[in-house]
């Protein structure tokens, strides 16, 4: 279902162009509406392109936009871990077995283990009256997370602060000066529309056209995962993240000490696309949360295969990596959706 809010550009007139990839080729999601951009004064980035023509609410019948390339390659992001929680980077492709749609696969295609990607992020922070008590705290947390990730020159990130709509404080940059001006813009206050803050990140920014080279792409999010505003549905916020090969970090805001019905939805946004959630109690655990986030994206595996009876049909096909040592467990997004052709 097509968001229904019109959302104005900045005065700049630059738009975003938005590609829309599932694992190496998909129908195209056209952008429909940007961002509101909270201010005047925000810094583009020149990465940012001139907008394509917008797309009809009908974006699933829409022709679709082929990309020329191998689509029956799949890549896939992991991480691996010993029982205690802590990361197992020695790893080679004959350590695990790999299952596509329920059969083995039929080659590895390439295995890395990558400890020093290009990030491509993006913070979502809810800003609704939900999470005033840690509001501050949270802000000077996420300042200091983006500090410590986000290398000039090589990584890059995005701000949005969301309640029953999505502002983007900052664009895409590589400069942490801006970005943390872009969180200190950030003001609490309304409901809370979070599958639509994901589900505009993911379409808007992160899906886009494969790149030339690797990049790992992932959504940092800080709410307590009730969402009483969005038009769209929880499982189209994953769909669409799982499209654009997105992990999902999730800290929850929730300071109660009780188990809430968002933290339910927060593990769900995690799980299913390869990332993790965090349900800190005390305000210095949201740093530990971040430190975890930082450490994991650089202590991941990458693999890249061709599966056993591909059909570029569009469906969903499950993904199944496992270890086959002993007490390793592996965190991988469940699955993604096969490119028409």
């Amino acid at each position: 279902m097509a968001k229904g809010n019109q959302f104005g550009l900045a005065p700049s007139g630059f738009a975003l162009i938005v590609f829309a990839i599932a694992v190496m080729s998909v129908p195209a999601y056209a952008q429909t509406n940007p961002y509101v951009i909270a201010a005047s004064n925000v810094a583009v980035d020149s990465s940012s392109a001139a907008a394509l023509p917008a797309a009809t609410s009908d974006e699933a019948n829409d022709p679709i936009l082929t990309i020329k390339k191998r689509v029956d390659e799949v890549n896939v992001v992991f991480i691996a871990t010993d029982r205690h929680g802590k990361f197992v980077r020695n790893l080679n492709q004959t350590d695990f077995s790999i299952f596509d749609d329920h059969k083995p696969v039929q080659s590895i295609l390439n295995f890395r283990r990558e400890t020093d990607l290009p990030i491509e992020l993006g913070l979502l922070m809810d800003v609704s009256g939900s999470v005033q008590g840690r509001f501050g705290f949270e802000k000077e947390a996420a300042t200091g997370f983006l500090q410590h990730i986000i290398r000039p020159g090589y990584d890059r990130a995005f701000v949005v602060g969301f309640n029953k709509e999505s502002r983007l404080t900052q664009d895409f940059t590589d400069q942490v000066p801006l970005l943390a001006a872009g969180v200190q813009r950030l003001s609490n206050g309304g409901g809370t529309a979070l599958y639509d803050a994901i589900y505009k990140a993911c379409k808007e920014k992160l899906l886009r056209e494969p790149s030339d080279r690797p990049i790992r792409k992932a959504i940092v999010i800080l709410s307590d995962g009730e969402d009483n505003q969005s038009e769209y549905t929880r499982a189209q916020a994953i769909e669409i993240a799982q499209r654009a090969e997105v992990l999902i970090y999730a800290i929850s805001t929730d300071d109660s000490g009780l188990i809430m019905r968002g933290d339910k939805v927060l593990e769900d946004l995690a799980s299913a696309t390869g990332g993790r959630a965090f349900f800190p109690y005390k305000m210095k655990d949201i740093t530990h949360a971040f430190a975890a986030i930082e450490d994991e994206l650089r202590s991941q595996y990458d693999v890249s295969y061709k599966p056993s009876d591909f059909d570029a049909d569009g469906r969903y096909r499950s993904i199944q990596i496992t270890a086959l040592k002993k007490d390793l467990q592996v965190r991988a997004r469940r699955g993604y959706y096969a490119p028409r052709q």
